[in-house]
Order: structure tokens, then C-alpha cells, then sequence
């Protein structure tokens, strides 16, 4: 009988201190401590981050550990988060692996952000539906600081086919929140707006770009510009419009995902299709992918909305793919900031 493979995975990538278990690809148990100190400063601010990953990390994993019903010592590998991400608060969770690591004798696995949330597709969860993509297919990966069109050929083989040359459409939404005094994070706050707005109600400049590369910062500045010129005409035109505005950059950011990942359908011949990161909980764009599932026979891949923040169950489950392969992490590699997937 083959030994149950149980991962512990960890992370702390930003602002969530999360920590999760998973046995042989099925989710246990998870905990995810959010910090709420940044809403007041307008963004994440990478020294408060730190601190309360410190504060968080003990307490998230013992509540991970005991809502699988799992003891540290029956712990077969710990799998975290290495990067991309903030220094300061991957340093927390790399630290605790490391040590954690050392005292159960057990080994680490490091795992790729990026690659985790692509990855958070093959988790296991008792009483859900439990799809998954085959290999391969598409993966279109959007977040606050990514955006990437990814051809997945297998766990450990994923090809970037375009991203941004420039601000991520997580970002470029988040911005759109703040330039409407509308507060963070923009996501959620525009996404709410935008239901109840027009989406046809005014048009912003979409970026042409060669190829299958995003590019969203020249959206930005129409946004800011449009807004600033309205503002002369009248003060209370954001208060007055902001449904239809929210709505209509919305669609603006979404069609510009879309357009290019129908590209790439039609340049690979791949049709299944999977969407992950932050941006994949937008409503519009949930819609987008049914949209194609519906008019144009795409396999679509939506995630949970539990998976699509920053999560330990995606890190745990690339984990559990890596240690299948002994693809273990010596104890002096280090953690790194930026990288693609």
C-alpha cells in the first residue's frame, strides 16, 4: 500500500498569511489571516506586511493543522511560497518552512506563486465538482501584478505566449478605484459598482499592442485624463456616475483580456481554457469565459472564489506535484522578488 503523501503549504507571498494541508491532491484543511491595516494607506505597504505575517504565521498554521485533523508529525513535506512577492513578507514564510523543516527532518518543496494559482485547478475538494483541465491548455493568468497568457503542457512545463509590457489589469483596476476616490482594494469596489452600471455608458482608449502582449497603462491615463476633464465641467460628475463609470472600464480592461486570449485559442487550436489570480473573482470576466463556453465551445476552467485570492491550498497542491517528482528545495536557496512563471 502506497504511504499517504501529506504537504503543509505556506503563504505569505503579500498580504495574506495563509497555511493549508493537503492529502494525496485533496484539501483537508486551510486558514488564511488577512491584514486590514492597508486599507488606510491606499495600498500594501511591504514593512506593515512583514510584521503581521510575524504575528500571523504560528497561529495560521496550528488552525490549518487542526481543521485537517492533522498532527505536525504526520507531515511528509512542507511545501511554500519562494516568490515572486514581497521580500519582507516571503522572508516570514521561507524562514518558518526552513525551520519547521529542519526540526520534523521532513522535506521542503518550493513552489512558484504564479504556478500556484495556475495549479489550484487540480485541487481536490470533498463535496465539489473537482474539475480539472488536461494537459494542455490555456491559462489566463490576471492579477495585481500579473498578466499572462500561459500554454500549461504539464505542472512542471508552462510557457508564457503574451503578458504586459507594462501595469497589470489587477493593478490598472485598482488604480481606477483610487482616481474615483473609491478607496482599496479596487477590485471588489468596482466590481460591485459595475453591476449596476451601464457598461456602454462612456468609451476609454484600448491599447494596441503586436502580438499576444498586454499593455494597460495607457488605459489608465485616458481614465485619469477623461476624469480630470469632467471634473472642470462638474465637480460631482464621479458621484454622479460612478456605476457607469466602473462599468464601462470594466468591460474596457475585460474585452482587452479577452480579445487576445481568443487569439491565442486560435493560433494554438487549444480550447480549454482556465483562468486564475486575483482578477479571475471579477464578475465580468466569469462571464466573459461562460460567454465563450457558450458561443464559441470553449472548455472553460473557473475557479473557486477561494482560490482565486492568494491561497496555501494552490501552493500545497504544486507542492504535492513537485514532491511526487523529488523535486525537494536545499535549505540555502534563497527567496526571490520578481520573476514570471
Amino acid at each position: 500500500m502506497e504511504k499517504d503523501i501529506i504537504i503543509l503549504g505556506i503563504e505569505s507571498s503579500c498580504d495574506d498569511t495563509s497555511a493549508a494541508v493537503i492529502k494525496n491532491g485533496w484539501l483537508l484543511g486551510q486558514a488564511t489571516a488577512s491584514q486590514e491595516v492597508h486599507r488606510n494607506y491606499g495600498g500594501v505597504v511591504p514593512e506593515l506586511a512583514s510584521r503581521a505575517h510575524e504575528q500571523n504565521i504560528v497561529p495560521t498554521v496550528d488552525a490549518a493543522l487542526k481543521k485537517a485533523g492533522i498532527s505536525k508529525d504526520e507531515l511528509t513535506a512542507i511545501g511554500f511560497t519562494l516568490g515572486p512577492g514581497l521580500m519582507g513578507s516571503l522572508l516570514v514564510g521561507v524562514s518558518f518552512a526552513k525551520g519547521l523543516s529542519i526540526a520534523l527532518g521532513i522535506p521542503l518543496v518550493d513552489v512558484n506563486h504564479l504556478q500556484g494559482h495556475i495549479l489550484a485547478h487540480f485541487i481536490e475538494e470533498k463535496g465539489k465538482e473537482n474539475r480539472h483541465p488536461a494537459f494542455p491548455f490555456l491559462c489566463l493568468l490576471v492579477s495585481g501584478g500579473n498578466s499572462q497568457i500561459v500554454k500549461v503542457n504539464s505542472y512542471k512545463d508552462m510557457e508564457i505566449l503574451g503578458q504586459t509590457i507594462d501595469d497589470a489589469a489587477g493593478e490598472t483596476i485598482d488604480k481606477c478605484s483610487k482616481f474615483m476616490g473609491l478607496g482599496y482594494p479596487g477590485g471588489p469596489i468596482i466590481d460591485r459598482l459595475a453591476r449596476k452600471g451601464n457598461p456602454e455608458a462612456f468609451e476609454f482608449n484600448k491599447p494596441s499592442v503586436p502580438g499576444l502582449d498586454y499593455s494597460f497603462s495607457g488605459l489608465k491615463t485616458s481614465l485619469l485624463y477623461f476624469l480630470r476633464d469632467k471634473i472642470k465641467e462638474n465637480p460631482d460628475f464621479i458621484e454622479q456616475n460612478k456605476e457607469d463609470l466602473a462599468a464601462s472600464f470594466e468591460k474596457t480592461v475585460v474585452d482587452v483580456l479577452m480579445k487576445k486570449l481568443s487569439l491565442a485559442v486560435k493560433q494554438t487550436g487549444i480550447n480549454r481554457v482556465a483562468v486564475a489570480g486575483g482578477v479571475s473573482a471579477n464578475t465580468k470576466l466569469r462571464e466573459a469565459f461562460l460567454e465563450k463556453r457558450d458561443k464559441c465551445g470553449w472548455d472553460v476552467y473557473i475557479p473557486p472564489f477561494s482560490y482565486t485570492t492568494d491561497n496555501a491550498a494552490m501552493i500545497a497542491m504544486a507542492a504535492y506535484f513537485k514532491y511526487q517528482d523529488k523535486d525537494f528545495c536545499p535549505l540555502d536557496k534563497p527567496a526571490y522578488s520578481r520573476v514570471t512563471i
